[in-house]
């Protein structure tokens, strides 16, 4: 963890603002080294950022967010603005000398997110990190860990399925989510960006997919009267890893009654692991040979648990992951471990959803040898 305080910026005061904040807020609480400096807090309404940043404790308020970013007391960016601002503010961040923490997806196209991961390979001094918090849980990265050690033997099968509900009810407005201008992708951009991270963490390189996405509500109400939906409610795709294996994905958003359905299991040569995060703090691991699956609950013996509470069973949860999000961050900053995944790590993301995206049945080739 560094040793000097790090000034940070956050832009954006959402959902996951307010995750950034609070992660800000208890990172050297819960992992020690310098507390970072909240230094602006920028949002385009006035009033909101000035409420926000005295509830969230940052020194002050602003509305310019290219201001913001030039700011010398700032050393990191955190942004979580909607999906169209993510180029151009990552990309000046990272032009001012700064540190960025982004919220996915990456960027809307796949030529943005290119352009993205090389002007990062031109700053190697700046680290960059994404916002995938789900790789951070306890269970996930003990997971990967027994994995890699062969717990399951080879893996040979992949299946997993990420579904919510959120845009499942035909009668919910229009929003700028549901366009290719505003959103990107849609189901994929915002749901199966995930489990494309835990998937190529766990599996390796993808060589090949077979995508189809459907707009399962194609128009939505606004106030200028109905309006198109141009992104993807759902994609399913067949993939091949560069291993050999073979895996089958899913996402919706407009699964009713799901809400947040980031559940996969792997089949290898010696068992089966499965997991869920609706039920994040499990892990079930079946060996060849035996009964059934053994359920593993998280607790100290799992990365990053004990940091929080010394207790097992005491379950993990969504902000805590957000926590070790910013330790991992402030690590890399301070010549520790790499940040991941970073801007080239996002592209290999983005390369694979966008092949879902736009392979409608034809089968597509992604860059890795076989």
């Amino acid at each position: 963890m560094p040793r000097t305080p790090l000034g940070v910026a956050l832009i954006g005061t959402g959902f996951m603002g307010k995750c950034h904040a609070m992660a800000w807020n208890n990172v050297t609480t819960v992992f020690g080294g310098a507390r970072p400096t909240l230094s602006i807090l920028c949002d385009a309404d006035a009033d909101r950022a000035a409420q926000l940043a005295r509830d969230w404790g940052f020194a002050r308020a602003a509305t310019d967010w290219r201001a913001t970013i030039a700011d010398p007391s700032v050393d990191v960016v955190s942004i979580t603005t909607p999906n169209d601002m993510h180029r151009p503010m990552a990309e000046a961040a990272l032009a001012a000398g700064k540190h960025v923490w982004l919220e996915k997806p990456m960027a809307l196209t796949l030529d943005d997110a290119r352009a993205m991961a090389d002007l990062a390979a031109a700053h190697p001094d700046q680290v960059t990190i994404l916002g995938y918090n789900y790789l951070r849980s306890p269970a996930f990265q003990a997971a990967r860990a027994l994995i890699a050690a062969g717990e399951i033997g080879t893996p040979m099968s992949f299946r997993g399925v990420y579904d919510e509900d959120y845009s499942a009810d035909p009668d919910l407005p229009w929003s700028w989510r549901m366009t290719h201008q505003g959103g990107g992708l849609g189901a994929l951009g915002d749901l199966g960006c995930h489990l494309v991270g835990q998937m190529l963490a766990l599996m390796g390189p993808v060589t090949r997919v077979i995508g189809q996405t459907q707009i399962a509500i194609p128009t939505r109400q606004s106030p200028k009267g109905p309006m198109a939906v141009e992104n993807e409610d759902t994609a399913y795709a067949l993939l091949s890893f560069a291993s050999g294996a073979q895996g089958v994905f899913a996402t919706s958003r407009v699964a009713s009654g799901r809400k947040c359905r980031l559940q996969w299991e792997i089949h290898g040569t010696d068992g089966s692991m499965v997991f869920d995060q609706e039920n994040m703090n499990e892990l079930w691991i079946h060996k060849r040979g035996t009964d059934g699956f053994t359920r593993h609950l998280t607790g100290p013996a799992q990365p990053d648990f004990t940091a929080f509470c010394p207790a097992p069973g005491h379950n993990f949860g969504f902000n805590e992951q957000k926590v070790v999000e910013a330790r991992d961050l402030l690590c890399a900053i301070a010549g520790g471990p790499k940040a991941a995944p970073d801007f080239a790590h996002g592209l290999d993301i983005e390369t694979v959803i966008h092949a879902m995206a736009t392979s409608n049945g034809t089968p597509i080739s992604i860059g890795h040898d076989a």
